[in-house]
C-alpha cells in the first residue's frame, strides 16, 4: 500500500491544564484509527503519521471526532502533508536562517485568508514586528518572541472568525515537522 506522511496540528491542547491530551494516548488513538509510523512532537499537539493518500480535511475530521469521543471535549485539528509543510517553509518571506526559532512563527489556517480580511489592522504601528500572508498560512516575525508580541495579540482578533481554524507554531516546530514527515514524503 502506498502511504503518505502527514502532520496533525491540534489547536489549544495541554495549555494551562486545559484540554489535556497525553501524547501517548494521542499516538494510541492515531494507531487505532489505522494510521502508521505515529510519532508526536512536544506536548502541544503535534503528531506525525502515515496513511493512504487522502483528503486532509477528512483526516482532520476523523481525528477531531475520535478525540471528542475519547477525551470528551472538542479540539480543532488541521492535517497537512509533507509537501505542503515544506512549501510553507520554502516560501517564507523572512530570513529564517538568520533568525532564532522563537522569532518566527507560522499560523496555519484551515482555508485561505485574504489580505482584505486583515486590512483594518495597522501593521505599521507594530513595527519592527511584521507579518505576511501565504497559502493558508501567515508568517509572523516577532523579534522579542511571541509572548511579548502586540502584533500577535492584534492578529488573534482576526483569526478564528467565520469558522476558520488557526493554529500557530514557532519556526523550530515548523522545521521539525518537515523533518519528521520527510521519511514518507510521497
Amino acid at each position: 500500500m502506498t502511504t503518505k506522511a502527514y502532520a496533525a496540528l491540534l489547536r489549544g491542547i495541554n495549555v494551562s491544564g486545559h484540554k489535556k491530551v497525553p501524547m501517548a494516548e494521542l499516538r494510541a488513538l492515531l494507531t487505532e484509527l489505522g494510521h502508521g509510523d505515529v510519532r508526536t512532537y512536544l506536548q502541544s499537539g503535534n503528531a506525525v503519521f502515515t496513511s493512504a493518500p487522502g483528503d486532509e480535511d477528512a483526516l482532520a475530521a476523523q481525528l477531531e471526532q475520535a478525540i471528542e469521543e475519547r477525551f470528551g471535549f472538542g479540539v480543532d485539528v488541521l492535517v497537512r502533508d509533507h509537501a505542503y509543510l515544506k512549501a510553507v517553509a520554502d516560501t517564507c518571506p523572512f530570513p529564517a536562517a538568520s533568525l532564532e526559532g522563537r522569532q518566527l512563527h507560522v499560523t496555519y489556517f484551515s482555508e485561505p485568508v485574504t489580505a482584505s480580511r486583515l486590512a483594518s489592522l495597522d501593521a505599521a504601528s507594530h513595527l519592527p514586528e511584521e507579518f505576511r500572508l501565504g497559502d493558508r498560512a501567515l508568517y509572523l516575525y516577532t523579534p522579542d518572541g511571541l509572548g511579548r508580541s502586540k502584533l500577535a495579540e492584534a492578529l488573534a482578533k482576526f483569526a478564528p472568525a467565520d469558522g476558520v481554524i488557526a493554529t500557530t507554531r514557532n519556526w523550530n516546530t515548523v522545521t521539525k515537522l518537515i523533518e519528521l514527515t520527510q521519511a514518507h514524503p510521497a
